[in-house]
């Protein structure tokens, strides 16, 4: 079966096919997109390097809501 989704934070120019193109992602951007979630309650993991998974748990709801907070997040930051 495929793996479940999930959701990663590598700001970088293009796709991440190694370990030396994940260690040019921008570290500060992930910082500042991780602080501006937080600020609006959604709590991700603070490594760039982690990813989140999406399980049965979470409802389509709450999905939507933090993909919106994500959006504002990005505004904000960008």
């Amino acid at each position: 079966s495929p793996p479940p989704p999930r959701a990663t934070g590598r700001p970088t120019a293009g796709p991440v096919g190694s370990l030396a193109q994940v260690e040019q992602s921008d570290v500060a951007l992930h910082a500042r997109f991780f602080h501006a979630m937080l600020e609006r309650g959604v709590y991700l993991a603070p490594s760039q390097f982690e990813a989140g998974f999406i399980s049965l748990a979470h409802t389509e709801a709450g999905i939507d809501q933090t993909g919106a907070v994500a959006d504002a997040a990005l505004t904000d930051i960008w």
